[in-house]
């Protein structure tokens, strides 16, 4: 069965930064979109960054200019980059895999099992 891992969650203080990994989903969805999720307390779980087979991206205008997502297409490895972190990115992050190069996470079929990221001020 297809599934993804997610690693590289941690906490850290307002300002500073983190790289989750998450690694999959396999072969059968090799060339599908990836994007990065994230859920925080008492919200709704909500795209911030989405990557093509080809490159191309996508960011929530909440993380325009601080978060970078690329992607290993030969090891199947999908990074985002979180610089200048705030007290309101803390949340549970997500990958998942899908055809649709959007931030509607309705669109993703392939999940991981989350990544938490604290970032106290």
């Amino acid at each position: 069965q297809a599934q993804l891992v997610e690693s590289g969650g941690g906490a850290v203080q307002d300002g500073g930064s983190l790289r989750p990994v998450c690694t999959g989903p396999g072969y059968s969805h090799g060339k599908s979109d990836r994007a990065w999720c994230r859920q925080g307390p008492q919200k709704d779980r909500e795209g911030v960054a989405v990557i093509g087979y080809g490159g191309s991206t996508i960011y929530a205008d909440s993380v325009q200019g601080r978060f970078t997502v690329s992607r290993d297409n030969v090891k199947d490895i999908t990074y985002l980059q979180m610089n200048n972190l705030e007290p309101e990115d803390t949340a549970m992050y997500y990958c998942a895999a899908g055809r649709a190069l959007s931030l509607n996470t309705m669109y993703y079929s392939v999940w991981g099992q989350g990544a938490q990221v604290t970032v106290s001020s």
